[in-house]
């Protein structure tokens, strides 16, 4: 039987809550978005182990994809485009709209919008590389301070000193 395990992760970003199931990483969650969420206690397992490295080799500027177990709870349409997210090139954005299309659903722009919203894992499914169809920044779950700073991050144009 699976166990849900939690850690705390100091970022560049802020604390991140990483949630496993002992299989599968199930949610990253930012440090406000805590309330009623497993509690960091037990040992880190494999997969938050893993994880963990592998945010840090991202926010030091050497990783570009992630390569982790996912289980994230979601509806079918939501499924799809998480998916969708999972394709987009690092250091790239897209609209909301284009991802609608990319999920064959042209006229969803806003449900993709709640989907991306409702995305349990992000940064590694990355919904910070969605922006509106102007370019501009538009809501993520870790502020738009936070988007910004992902974006430029990917972009080369900010670089994190990690302790």
């Amino acid at each position: 039987m699976s166990t849900r395990t939690a850690i705390t992760l100091p970022t560049p970003i802020g604390e991140l809550l990483l949630v496993s199931d002992g299989e599968a990483l199930t949610a990253l969650q930012f440090d406000d978005a805590r309330r009623g969420r497993p509690t960091p206690g037990a040992a880190p397992d494999a997969v938050l182990q893993r994880a963990s490295a592998q945010l840090g080799e991202y926010f030091a500027g050497g990783r570009t994809s992630f390569d982790l177990p996912l289980r994230a709870a979601g509806t079918p349409f939501e499924q799809r485009v998480w998916e969708q997210l999972r394709v987009i090139p690092y250091g790239e954005t897209t609209s909301y709209g284009e991802l609608a299309r990319r999920v064959g659903e042209p006229g969803a722009a806003r449900a993709v919008g709640r989907a991306n919203g409702r995305n349990p894992i992000p940064v590694i499914v990355p919904c910070h590389r969605v922006i509106g169809a102007d370019g501009s920044l538009t809501g993520f779950g870790g502020g738009l301070e936070c988007k910004r700073a992902l974006l430029d991050l990917e972009a080369g144009a900010l670089s994190f000193t990690l302790a």
